[in-house]
C-alpha cells in the first residue's frame, strides 16, 4: 500500500556495524526495522518470518558464505531485495554477491541519508539507471576498455599490459573514470558501469567487443 513504510531487515556479523545501521534506519519514519540478524541462518529464518522488503546483509557473515546466501534469498523470495553491505577492499566478492542477485552494495560507513536514499530508489522498483547516453557520451572509447577490463579484476599494470600503455597512463584512464562516473573506488565504478550496461561480463561494452 503506498505509504506503508519500506520493511528493512538488518544482518551483519559484526556488533558495531549492526548498531550502526540499526541506528540509521531508525532514523527514518519511512523505513521501518523488521528484524536483526547476527548470522547467516538468522538471516534466513527472519527472511521467512517477517518479509522484509530490503535486507541489508554484511558479506562477510561469521556462519555462512553471503554469496550463497544471497542466492538463496533470491530464488526463495523474488521480490525480496539484498543490499550487500562491504568494505573497500571486496571487490571478487562485491561482483559475486551482484551476478547471485544483489540489488547493489553499500560500504559498512554509508552516512544515514545516503542509505534512505538507496533504498527508496530501489524499493519497490530496479534501480533507476542514470541517463546511458550522458555517460556514454563523457566516457572515451579507451575509458570504456579500461572500465571493463577493471571488471574482470585487473591491475592497473595488466591493463597497461593488454592495452600497450604505461602504467601512468592507466592511472590517469582510472582516475577519469571515477570522477566522471562520480565514483569513489575501483569497486564503485564498476558497478555503476554493470549497473547503466555501460560494459557487461561477458567482455562486451558499448556495443564493441574485446579482442585477445
Amino acid at each position: 500500500m503506498p505509504g506503508d513504510p519500506i520493511r528493512v531487515l538488518v544482518a551483519a556479523g559484526q556488533r558495531m556495524v549492526q548498531q550502526e545501521l540499526v541506528t540509521r534506519i531508525r532514523g527514518f519514519d519511512d523505513l521501518l526495522l523488521v528484524g536483526e540478524a547476527r548470522n547467516g541462518a538468522q538471516a534466513l529464518e527472519l527472511c521467512t518470518a517477517v518479509r522484509p522488503d530490503v535486507v541489508l546483509l554484511d558479506l562477510t557473515m561469521p556462519d555462512i558464505n553471503s554469496v550463497e546466501l544471497i542466492r538463496t534469498i533470491c530464488q526463495r523470495f523474488p521480490g525480496m531485495r539484498v543490499f550487500v553491505l562491504t568494505t573497500w577492499d571486496e571487490h571478487d566478492g562485491v561482483m559475486r554477491a551482484l551476478a547471485e542477485g544483489a540489488e547493489r552494495y553499500l560500504l559498512k560507513d554509508i552516512k544515514g541519508e545516503e542509505l534512505a536514499c538507496a533504498i527508496r530508489l530501489t524499493y519497490p522498483f530496479p534501480i533507476p539507471v542514470t541517463d546511458l547516453t550522458d555517460n556514454k557520451s563523457n566516457l572515451t572509447e579507451r575509458e570504456l576498455e579500461v572500465l571493463q577490463l577493471m571488471a574482470l579484476g585487473l591491475t592497473n599494470p595488466q591493463i597497461g599490459s593488454k592495452l600497450i600503455v604505461s602504467r601512468a597512463t592507466v592511472k590517469f584512464h582510472v582516475s577519469s573514470i571515477l570522477r566522471k562516473l562520480g565514483a569513489t573506488s575501483r569497486t564503485e565504478a564498476v558497478v555503476m558501469g554493470i549497473q547503466t550496461h555501460l560494459i557487461r561480463g561477458d567482455g562486451h561494452h558499448n556495443g564493441a567487443r574485446f579482442q585477445g
